[in-house]
């Protein structure tokens, strides 16, 4: 019954470090998407030919 506790306790440790990594991550900007503003006005034109055929 011990090895719950333990297997617990150990999996809830991870469980925070992996948390504690995902937030440190988004905030020195790991998940900021850069490359598609920078596309994005390449594929304007079609766009708006999508929308004036509906």
């Amino acid at each position: 019954m011990s090895v719950i506790y333990l297997l617990l306790a150990l999996s809830i440790l991870v469980a925070i470090v992996f948390f504690i990594a995902f937030i440190y991550s988004v905030k020195k900007g790991q998940y900021d998407d850069s490359y598609t503003p920078s596309v994005r006005m390449l594929f304007d034109d079609e766009l708006v030919k999508e929308n004036n055929k509906n």
